[in-house]
């Protein structure tokens, strides 16, 4: 098997050091290991070393890991960033594939990510797209999905609920519309449930601010648009926490 040239672009020289060692020690898909803390001097060097995977950090004081990336397009190896972002901007890594480690880093999830990179390849310029995008997003009530159509940007306040589809999910939203976007239900619940939306079901999740009523005898929710929704019964006692009923 052909070992992988790896390279670590991180700002933070402790953060490299470790990295380095722990990629020599336990990921033995791993050949040469080059390491910079200044994406400046990374950039004149990736060239050179045509790398297979590169190990990036976001904030960086010089130039971003986007920035960074920009200026290699079309890229020729695999990404894993190196994050510090709080936990909706991670989960926004979820939602476009990426794949991304968390200072500090564990030895677990390092080997994890070196598999899932060689398995999976490099990004994809949508992936990378919506998830730069979902981060700029991530102070704002909005989220970024990429659809059958391309990318749609969709105020989290216009969906009255999200119903599972395969291996696909429906965001039903107020004006009737209705965006498909290829991911489970769980990929799904992922984005939204720190917001105000719930899974009361297998089969939905539900904005909690579009609920017009709910008949707690036979587990069903009324939604604004006059929808019902079957409540799981697990998920009763959870629902009506949700609101405060007393």
């Amino acid at each position: 098997m052909k070992l992988l040239t790896a390279v670590i672009v991180d700002d933070e020289e402790d953060s490299v050091n470790l990295l380095r060692i722990q990629l020599q020690k336990y990921c033995p898909q791993i050949g040469d290991v080059f390491a910079f803390t200044s994406p400046l001097r990374a950039l004149e060097e990736v060239e050179i070393l045509k790398p297979d995977l590169v190990f990036l950090d976001i904030e960086m004081p010089e130039l971003n890991g986007f920035q960074f990336l920009e200026k290699l397009m079309p890229l020729s190896f695999s990404v894993v960033f190196i994050t510090a972002y709080n936990e909706f901007a991670i989960k926004a890594f979820r939602f476009s594939a990426l794949d991304y480690l968390v200072k500090p880093i564990y030895v677990a999830d390092l080997m994890e990510a070196v598999k899932k990179a060689v398995d999976v390849g490099k990004p994809s310029e949508m992936q990378l797209d919506i998830f730069q995008k979902q981060l700029q997003l991530a102070q704002v009530n909005k989220i970024a999905v990429s659809s059958l159509s391309g990318i749609v940007f969709i105020n989290l306040d216009e969906i009255l609920y999200v119903e599972a589809s395969s291996n696909y999910s429906i965001l039903v939203l107020l004006d009737g519309e209705k965006v498909i976007v290829s991911k489970t239900l769980k990929d799904v619940q992922e984005i939204l449930e720190h917001r105000h939306f719930f899974r009361i079901h297998r089969q939905y999740i539900i904005n909690l601010n579009k609920v017009k009523h709910f008949n707690k005898n036979d587990c069903l929710l009324t939604m604004e648009n006059n929808k019902q929704l079957q409540v799981a019964r697990i998920q009763k006692d959870k629902l009506i926490e949700k609101f405060g009923v007393v």
